[in-house]
């Protein structure tokens, strides 16, 4: 029993004297500490040697360099048997056969034929080759000896030594001698050195093919940055997406899934290759994994793009070069060519180019237009280096707002007619009366005589979202902005968008973060022309840009927003898009506002001179139920549809744009509703008259503006 141990120590709590006296306690004598086996320090050792980032190098390497020489003793001896044997035309054969592509399986079937026969006819030849050799060295030899006996008779005769006449002879027989004794010297090293030499040859063609799992390859191949695009990385990286059918079918495919590729072209800054999926695989289990995929073919998700293309169960993938996308595009023709000019009709806007590198240039031919994005990507400069283009067309009439008010239109000032600059809500109000002045001017134009030919109006407003979302109302209380059938701008775009086509009255639209609330869907589709900056979510993708364009491909939100400024995604007939796909990706040239300057002013010297409004020049206010009264005079009753062109007759710029909501409004604010009379709507005079009294009653007065 081991002995106990007294230990002096001092209570836990100290006491509140400093005469507290010392607690003696009795402890048991602790046991010795153990010592710590060998083999848990050693396997300590071990884990700490296995996770230092040397020893991990270090065994990287060692797998690396032994997997080059094994992988590559296979690969030189598959080539090996594809020379000897016809495997690879049978390879070709089946992957032919899987495509459906008979023409080309008879085409490799034929070559599969000569070369059986060639290697035929070289098998025959061999069976008779030694006698033939042996013949062919038995001529030669005594050939030689008589030429060698010649040439010692010469030499004799020249000479007069009768032994030089086997000097030649005898000087041949001790040069072969000196071939055999280098041989003999040589041999013996040659046999250690070979499998060495054969060893490095095999590392070398491993080597060259990265034939090591990727965990062992070095860094920078690792990472792949800048590695080319070949069938054997499309394949594998399909392989790998994570679609179990795909993977299967793959694996099942006597070509190893080649039969699935076209050929891979070159695409601008990129390659393009068409990807037939295999039954059983749909095209948006593919486009779903477009991070992956990009990832698995070592590029960054934002530089593969994967479309649909008219043949069915078929993707069309295409891959940048690695960082090729941040690069510029390069200079506008608008700045390069001084004397370029526009045609409305006829011509294109050169706005920039697509990811094959072509020139991507837009009709803007009785298109309504719509651009969206993010803030600072590049949406103003794309909308207006299109306005910067059809400027140059000297028929050309604008009216345009600019509801964010910092100056990125003023180059149009002595350009366009009217120029309204500024984001309060007295702007909004300027600009949606400019829009439905755009309106009056519209049915002015339907009821011209048929054939009347007339000039483009582009009605521009930058920012819309600004007046979709103004609170504002009028003195009828009814809003600037929203989106309800009593919302003064959002009925003057959509009367634009229903007949303003057929008058040249188009509407163009800029806008932010596209939302049910600041872009209405009635607004979103009535654009014939729509395109799209970097978005943050897929939804405001399918807002700007609609369903169809984003099923088929489409992804406006997986641009990068700040790294992607300028890059759109667009929509439309009036650009070339490549058959089967419904939208295009375009990168436009940047204009600043020093060249786009430079274009005004070329613009401003086709014309005559523009002077251009900032406000809207109000007219006089007028009494619309007053009106009303005259028109239906002492009928007891008129149909709305005669007030509306009597009111047209009476006050064209007043009532010319006015429609059946417009006179209904006036009439239900004032108590005096129409209603039906023998199946059709009639405005009634007595009512008319005694909303008239009660209102000068009141001694108030409804005027409209």
């Amino acid at each position: 029993m081991s002995e106990n141990v007294v230990h002096l120590h001092k209570p836990t709590d100290p006491p509140t004297t400093d005469t507290a006296p010392t607690v003696l306690t009795v402890v048991p004598d602790a046991p010795p500490a153990r010592p710590v086996p060998l083999w848990v320090r050693s396997g300590r050792a071990v884990k700490t040697a296995v996770t230092h980032e040397s020893t991990r190098a270090t065994v990287r390497a060692a797998a690396r360099h032994s997997l080059y020489t094994l992988n590559g003793g296979r690969i030189v001896a598959r080539r090996a048997w594809d020379g000897r044997t016809g495997s690879r035309y049978e390879r070709m054969i089946r992957a032919a056969e899987a495509a459906g592509n008979l023409e080309a399986a008879e085409e490799w079937e034929e070559r599969l034929q000569r070369f059986r026969a060639a290697r035929h006819h070289r098998r025959m030849d061999l069976l008779h080759s030694p006698v033939e050799a042996a013949k062919g060295v038995a001529v030669g030899a005594g050939m030689s000896v008589g030429v060698l006996v010649a040439l010692g008779i010469i030499m004799a005769l020249n000479t007069g030594h009768v032994a030089d006449v086997i000097t030649p002879l005898s000087a041949t027989i001790d040069f072969i001698a000196l071939l055999i004794r280098i041989v003999q010297v040589v041999w013996g090293p040659a046999l250690t050195v070979g499998p060495f030499l054969a060893l490095l040859a095999l590392w070398s063609v491993g080597r060259k093919q990265h034939a090591a799992p990727n965990w062992a390859l070095p860094a920078n191949v690792r990472n792949g940055e800048g590695e080319p695009i070949t069938p054997s990385i499309v394949v594998k990286a399909l392989r790998d997406l994570g679609v179990p059918a795909l993977a299967r079918a793959i694996k099942e495919m006597g070509d190893a899934g080649a039969s699935m590729l076209g050929p891979i072209r070159i695409a601008g800054c990129g390659v393009e290759v068409d990807v037939t999926l295999p039954s059983g695989v749909s095209t948006n289990e593919v486009q779903g994994k477009r991070r992956k995929l990009a990832e698995n073919l070592t590029r960054h998700e934002h530089e593969v793009f994967i479309t649909i293309p008219q043949a069915a169960r078929t993707v069309r993938l295409w891959v940048a070069d690695s960082g090729a996308l941040d690069e510029p595009i390069g200079p506008s023709p608008l700045v390069t060519d001084e004397s370029m000019t526009a045609d409305y009709a006829k011509g294109r806007a050169p706005w920039g180019q697509d990811l094959r590198g072509d020139a991507a240039a837009l009709s803007l031919y009785q298109r309504h237009l719509l651009i969206t994005g993010l803030s600072n990507q590049g949406k103003t400069v794309a909308l207006r280096s299109l306005a910067l283009w059809l400027a140059l067309d000297r028929s050309v009439q604008f009216l345009m707002g600019d509801l964010k008010g910092v100056g990125d239109w003023n180059m149009f000032d002595g350009l366009a007619t009217t120029l309204i600059q500024g984001p309060t809500d007295e702007h909004v109000i300027q600009v949606t009366e400019m829009v439905e002045g755009a309106v009056s001017e519209m049915n002015r134009r339907i009821q011209a005589p048929p054939g009347t030919v007339f000039p483009p109006l582009i009605v521009l407003v930058d920012e819309a979202q600004v007046a979709f979302m103004c609170p504002a109302k009028d003195a009828e209380k009814r809003p600037y902005g929203g989106s309800k059938a009593n919302s003064r701008y959002f009925m003057a775009v959509r009367k634009i968008h229903n007949q303003g086509r057929a008058v040249n009255v188009l509407m163009w639209q800029g806008t932010q973060d596209p939302t049910n609330e600041n872009l209405p869907k009635l607004v979103r589709e009535g654009a014939h022309t729509r395109a799209s900056l970097a978005l943050g979510t897929e939804s405001q993708a399918r807002m700007a840009l609609g369903d169809k364009a984003v099923d088929g491909g489409a992804a406006p939100n997986l641009l990068r927003p700040g790294l992607d400024q300028g890059t759109l995604v667009l929509a439309s007939s009036g650009i070339d898009i490549p058959a089967g796909q419904s939208s295009i990706t375009v990168r436009t040239h940047y204009i600043d506002d020093d060249a786009a300057e430079a274009i005004t002013d070329r613009a401003k010297a086709l014309r005559d001179g523009v002077t251009t409004l900032h406000a809207i020049e109000r007219e006089e206010e007028h009494d619309a139920l007053a009106d009303i009264a005259a028109v239906v005079g002492d009928a007891p009753r008129v149909r709305t549809k005669d007030v509306l062109a009597r009111l047209a007759t009476r006050n064209p710029d007043a009532y010319g744009g006015w429609s059946f909501i417009d006179l209904k409004r006036v009439l239900d604010d004032a108590g005096a509703e129409p209603y039906k009379s023998d199946g059709v709507m009639v405005v009634a005079r007595d009512r008319i008259a005694r909303a008239l009294a009660n209102r000068d009653g009141d001694g108030s007065a409804s005027a409209a503006g």
